[in-house]
């Protein structure tokens, strides 16, 4: 079974157990999903959510936390894990969406990487989620799946990106990214399957014995 059936298996599989998805993180606009995307990096979408439901009420837009300030934005995100850098790009953005775009999330790949605290995974999941642009945001959730599942071999998430891109079309990427994350989340677990246990990877590597060990993005 070459990569490309496997991965008509996987969409097939995913298909099935989510046809329908959600975003896990709760926005009011585009700029609050910026914020929540940018709070989620090494925290849970639940953690971000319990924190954001006490901060979107009052505060969604730029002008908002810029009036704020930093050191207030930190009290209102302390649960979050290195709350005080987050709360510093937040403050940073904000001044300088106001500054330079009207206040306004920019809509292209190039001007959210320029921004505080964006990286590329990030700008790839405020152009899909929050603009519908067909993107691929991958992380190391995402990029360890795709190892076990033979769809990569690639040493990092770059790689990984790319190699996604081949092997799926287009018009599900937005949706895939999001599957993939919940499914490995409910069925292929860093500590439980090891690419030996859960449907797909039974489905994928049927005769495979040996636990797999991904490579770090």
């Amino acid at each position: 079974m070459n990569e490309i059936q496997r991965a008509k298996i996987i969409s097939r599989n995913l298909n099935k157990i989510y046809p329908n998805i959600n975003v896990p993180l709760n926005s009011r606009n585009v700029f609050t999903l910026l914020i929540s995307v940018l709070l989620s990096a090494q925290c849970t979408d639940v953690n971000v959510n319990n924190v954001t439901k006490n901060i979107y009420p009052n505060y969604y837009k730029p002008e908002h936390f810029v009036k704020l300030g930093r050191k207030k934005i930190e009290k209102l995100i302390k649960k979050i894990g290195i709350f005080r850098v987050k709360a510093k790009s937040i403050y940073r953005l904000s001044k300088i969406l106001i500054e330079n775009y009207n206040g306004k999330v920019p809509k292209t790949f190039e001007e959210l990487e320029k921004l505080p605290g964006v990286g590329h995974k990030t700008a790839s999941v405020i152009m899909s989620q929050g603009f519908g642009y067909p993107a691929f945001p991958v992380d190391t959730h995402i990029h360890r799946l795709s190892q076990r599942w033979g769809l990569t071999n690639g040493k990092n998430v770059v790689q990984t990106e790319l190699d996604l891109k081949r092997l799926f079309p287009k018009k599900d990427w937005n949706k895939l990214h999001l599957q993939i994350i919940f499914y490995g989340r409910e069925y292929c677990k860093a500590r439980s399957c090891y690419g030996l246990h859960c449907k797909i990877c039974k489905s994928c590597f049927p005769n495979r014995k040996k636990m797999i060990i991904t490579k770090k993005a």
